[in-house]
């Protein structure tokens, strides 16, 4: 029967209706953060940066002496040429790298902004964090947004000799290549945007990587910053524009509050669509529900900050989440330690959460100090972790708050050492404030992901008597090194599982050429053959050696079948599990005479009567992956069970490359 007109025109309504609800959803749809990297001052990982914020530390150390020359040290503030402070945050190893591993010369490495080179190893951890195996996101619209402003190497290199400047020296260098470089390495085809905002730059590319996310641009995002001190030119800027702290602390929200020092570092994190991050098994460290960034405008210099536009940021960041105010219960501010800046944030602050109970400030910068193009990922990786860990850190060098501002009548507080994150009947949530000196500001809504409860699928999985465990490198030398970082992370991590750890390794790492394979039946043993591997000891159950292109080999799998019903079964798992690239695999159902054992070239897995199937396949496995026959992993770890962890990162094989 034919619509009538009217019925016609209601149905278009409603399907018109559903697109935009769909569009809407889709415009708010929440971010998942799935795995984190980071080089912080005192801390080499999110682990220890969250050690590090537990233990109260304070990073901020003396100029190190592969810096620049300690005449350009306290001399005083007026005094021209010179900086008010010899102390900053810095990491460690500035000037090395391993070139062969990112496929780069080392000729064209030495002419690499360290920020470039800092920014390929740490985008590389942050996957190894998530358990995404690099390599299988090759040619993936995979988004990479990265905020960075400092151009120390870079003026360094300009400042040589026109006869010495070679062909790498803009690749090298200029800030478009910081994401270009990511993109091209990985072999993303996503957005991929390098942007400078000043100290708000990260948390700005961080929103980016949430709209390209939303807008479908891109299914998987690196976002995040970096910032390095290698030139002292800077620095003596800020000190003529007396904005660096003579004691070299931020003390924010202080009495005694008198500038900032200065940081440097490097964080990403990878961000998924929160469907996509449940859907695939990822394990979920926090969810981003919107953000907002804005202009200052006109202010009476073009370096104050404007608490306007600062309110206006943080409300419309809300608007975007679906968050009303009083649902934020901590707040990581900009925090800068400057009398002016801490002042206006706080007026802003006071504005937007007037209506709270309660609201905690954070400022990790009294941890860490100010990293300039890197501080809001700094302030991001921190909520998170506190997310995560129910537990806000101590904000440091808060002796006296500062006595223009009128506490008693705001919903402030300041925590001098660490606190509970209090449980309601809401999840968490947390703002995260970045501004930069340009006048562009930045807000973010973060929620925790406890609320979503295990995002793990739960099939109820028998428990193996059996694991493969794998581990790869692109040298011998840094095989045996990543074999001895597990070997002490499982003796400082107990309470691991050893379907987690093989699930891990297995299906979120990329395979080297040299390689390590071994069936386990617990983290006890676990740790017996990874010792006995460091100690050069033969032992049954553990394969090692290199990926030999030209070898045709061969592995016979033998097993005693009561059925046709087992033996489709196990044919099946054979079939799904392994790609066979290397050579054939054969089967010989029935006695073991009938294999001729002078056959050339075909190794036998382990023929013993006391194992079962799925011992015979696992000891099979582990040949199959010395040799480089491609096994489907995510099969395997279905069968095995088994959820995706934090575990050691690629040990990179460095070397100095620098020019001076």
């Amino acid at each position: 029967m034919e619509l009538s007109p009217t019925k016609k025109a209601l149905l278009a309504l409603r399907q018109m209706q559903s697109k935009l609800n769909a569009l809407e959803n889709a415009k708010h749809e929440p971010i998942a953060v799935v795995g984190m990297g980071c080089r912080f001052p005192g801390a080499n990982n999110p682990e220890e940066f969250w050690q590090l914020l537990q233990d109260e530390k304070d990073a901020i150390t003396s100029v190190p002496d592969d810096r620049w020359n300690g005449q350009d040290g306290d001399l005083g503030t007026n005094t021209p040429e010179k900086i008010c402070t010899t102390y900053g945050g810095f990491v460690p190893h500035l000037k090395e790298f391993d070139p062969s591993f990112f496929r780069i010369a080392p000729k064209e490495a030495l002419s690499i902004d360290p920020q470039q080179r800092l920014l390929l190893e740490v985008s590389w951890e942050a996957l190894e964090n998530a358990a995404i195996a690099a390599d299988r996101l090759q040619g993936s619209q995979t988004g990479v947004f990265i905020g960075i402003a400092a151009v120390d190497y870079w003026h360094q290199l300009l400042s040589r000799k026109s006869a010495d400047i070679d062909a790498y020296l803009t690749t090298g260098n200029t800030h478009s290549l910081a994401s270009g470089r990511i993109s091209h390495f990985f072999n993303f085809t996503g957005s991929s945007i390098s942007l400078d905002t000043a100290c708000s730059s990260s948390l700005v590319a961080v929103h980016l990587a949430i709209k390209s996310l939303r807008d479908r641009e891109c299914n998987l995002a690196l976002a995040g910053g970096v910032n390095l001190l290698i030139s002292p030119k800077v620095s003596i800027n800020f000190t003529q524009a007396k904005m660096l702290s003579s004691d070299s602390r931020c003390k924010t929200f202080d009495e005694s509050a008198n500038g900032f020092v200065r940081s440097e570092g490097c964080g990403i994190v990878v961000l998924k669509r929160l469907s996509d991050a449940i859907a695939d098994g990822d394990r979920i460290r926090a969810i981003l529900l919107g953000s907002a960034t804005n202009q200052d405008g006109r202010t009476s210099s073009i370096t104050t900050p404007s608490s306007l536009s600062q309110q206006a940021v943080i409300k419309q960041a809300l608007v975007n989440s679906k968050v009303e105010a009083n649902q934020v219960s901590y707040l990581e501010t900009h925090g800068t330690g400057t009398s002016l800046g801490d002042a206006i944030e706080l007026e802003a602050l006071s504005q937007v959460f007037k209506d709270n109970q309660e609201l905690i400030l954070g400022a990790v910068k009294t941890n860490v100090g100010h990293l300039e193009a890197a501080a809001g990922i700094v302030s991001l990786i921190k909520t998170v972790l506190a997310l995560e860990n129910q537990l806000i850190p101590a904000n440091l060098h808060l002796k006296q708050p500062n006595k223009k501002i009128e506490w008693q009548k705001l919903p402030f507080k300041l925590p001098n050492q660490a606190i509970a994150w209090k449980q309601t009947a809401q999840p968490r949530i947390a703002g995260i404030s970045s501004f930069g000196f340009s006048g562009t500001n930045a807000h973010l809504i973060v929620q925790e992901a406890n609320s979503l409860g295990d995002n793990q699928e739960e099939t109820e999985k028998q428990k193996k008597d059996l694991y493969l465990f794998t581990l790869s490198a692109r040298s011998n030398k840094a095989l045996r090194q990543l074999a001895s970082s597990y070997v002490e992370y499982i003796q400082s991590h107990p309470d691991l599982l050893i379907e987690d750890i093989c699930y891990t390794v297995n299906l979120g790492r990329s395979h080297f050429n040299h390689r390590l394979g071994m069936s386990v039946t617990s983290i006890i043993d676990l740790q017996s053959k990874l010792a006995q591997y460091l100690a050069q000891e033969t032992t049954s159950e553990l394969w090692q050696g290199k990926l030999n292109l030209n070898q045709d080999a061969k592995l016979a799998l033998i097993f005693q079948l009561e059925n046709q019903e087992l033996k489709e079964l196990i044919e099946s798992i054979i079939d799904s599990l392994v790609a066979v690239e290397l050579g054939d695999i054969y089967w010989e159902i029935g006695d073991r005479q009938t294999i001729n054992n002078q056959q050339k070239n075909v190794i036998f897995s382990s023929i013993k009567h006391q194992l079962n199937n799925w011992q015979i396949l696992i000891q099979g496995l582990a040949q199959l992956y010395i040799l480089g026959i491609k096994i489907n992993w995510q099969v395997l770890g279905d069968r095995s069970g088994g959820k995706k962890i934090t575990l050691p990162t690629y040990p990179f094989q460095r070397s100095i490359y620098w020019l001076k």
